[in-house]
């Protein structure tokens, strides 16, 4: 394919307006200029000649990043880079015309950020190796991916695809456009801000050079994005591949990894995008869960949902919790999890019951609508005016006749375990 011209397909009118519907379904902050994503499409309108006018003649300037630092759960911080809204528009146009040519030479074992794929396709692929008999593991991890990529080493890669010298220009400016820090301005000597529109392009452009070197070794690998995990035969072979791919990566890619986070384990041992994995005697084979940091991560997001003394009704912390449940349903469908959704699913009943019995204050209230729910009036008073706990008083007696599973289904709450039974596809 010829890739000498590639700035006009960039600049087509298609392309353009297909960048812009989609940076304005994208939402998003607004950038170091403060030009929000509802203002671009005025914008364009008086300016956007002068925008394409300025990519041919390569007088685009990139504005810098905006450095916003979001919080590991596990400790630190993940730095993301906001670019403005214009630039992730441009940013947009150049991955839409750049991802079909780069899409021929990806390997089929990457998963992250590509068409039509998928983490749980990652899983589902990483499994199948595992019950191949590579019941041993080599976990890399990149410490810092996106701020430790070589700007040079990426460029000569991208070199090798495409012959455009002016696509090549506004993506060497994207790289090198600086982070406001504070209102401080730095320049980025390295790495790709992660959070651009073009990111995760040159993320799998650089990786699939990884990619290639595991292939020609015959190694059975599968990689999300920055996320790789090799599958082996025994804990020799994966003490020798860990020392030799995290030379190659260090030596030749000019990434980094991170020692202290990357290990050879068995399958049990591992947790990867968000899975964790165990034996299953019975059916003589590894099967995929959630992993156990995944579900405490859960568990806390629900009490957050269900705390009583968050100021909002109750339907709407039903209407949170559902989203919450469909969402992470939906992403670890493909695991093993029914008597866990059970148990999930009474923890959340409980805590709602501990909402509802808060949020009807009084004694005599408390009797009143207990006895609406169809319990006797003695036993209805005897609750109300116990003096006990409400964690005593929700996890037993009244309020669990009253508040059933199937008065909670009727207000709206919906049951991780239908909801899973669903969508199950394991």
């Amino acid at each position: 394919m010829d890739t000498s011209s590639l700035m006009e397909q960039i600049l087509s009118k298609d392309n353009l307006n297909t960048a812009y519907l989609q940076v304005v379904r994208n939402k998003g902050a607004a950038g170091v200029d403060g030009m929000e994503y509802t203002e671009l499409g005025e914008y364009l309108s008086q300016n956007g000649e002068i925008i394409k006018e300025q990519l041919r003649t390569r007088k685009y300037k990139p504005q810098p990043v905006r450095r916003v630092e979001i919080p590991k759960p596990e400790g630190g911080v993940r730095n993301l880079g906001v670019p403005t809204v214009t630039d992730r528009f441009v940013q947009q146009a150049v991955t839409q015309v750049l991802t079909p040519i780069f899409e021929k030479h990806f390997h089929d074992h990457s998963y992250g950020f590509r068409p039509n794929r998928c983490a749980q396709q990652a899983v589902l692929t990483a499994l199948e190796m595992m019950n191949e008999g590579h019941s041993w593991i080599v976990d890399i991890d990149l410490e810092k991916f996106f701020d430790t990529v070589n700007h040079d080493k990426l460029m000569t890669i991208i070199g090798r695809t495409i012959e455009d010298g002016d696509v090549i220009s506004i993506i060497r400016k994207f790289l090198v456009s600086g982070v406001m820090i504070d209102d401080e301005y730095e320049d980025s000597i390295i790495g790709t801000p992660q959070g651009g529109n073009i990111s995760p392009l040159l993320a799998n452009i650089m990786l699939n050079e990884l990619d290639k070197e595991m292939e020609q070794r015959s190694l059975d690998f599968v990689r999300y994005a920055d996320d790789c995990i090799i599958m082996v035969g025994s804990e020799l072979a994966a003490n020798r591949v860990m020392k030799s791919i995290s030379k190659f990566i260090e030596k030749i890619l000019g990434l980094k990894v991170n020692v202290s986070k990357s290990k050879v384990d068995k399958p049990k041992g591992i947790k990867y995008l968000g899975f964790g994995f165990y034996y299953d005697s019975f059916a003589k084979q590894y099967k995929a869960k959630p992993h156990a940091k995944s579900v405490a991560k859960f568990k806390a997001r629900m009490k957050q949902l269900t705390c009583r003394s968050w100021g909002v009704g109750n339907d709407y912390k039903v209407k949170k919790l559902n989203q919450l449940i469909r969402g992470w349903i939906n992403y670890f469908k493909i695991g093993s999890m029914k008597k866990l959704c059970g148990i999930l699913d009474k923890s959340m009943r409980f805590r709602l019951r501990m909402c509802i019995w808060k949020h009807w204050k009084t004694p005599q209230n408390r009797a009143k609508n207990l006895i609406k729910l169809g319990i006797s009036r003695a036993w209805a008073f005897s609750t109300a005016y116990t003096g006990a706990r409400i964690a005593f008083v929700c996890q037993r007696g009244a309020m669990n006749v009253a508040i059933t599973k199937e008065r909670l289904t009727r207000f709206g709450l919906v049951s991780m375990l239908d909801y899973y039974s669903e969508k199950c596809t394991c």
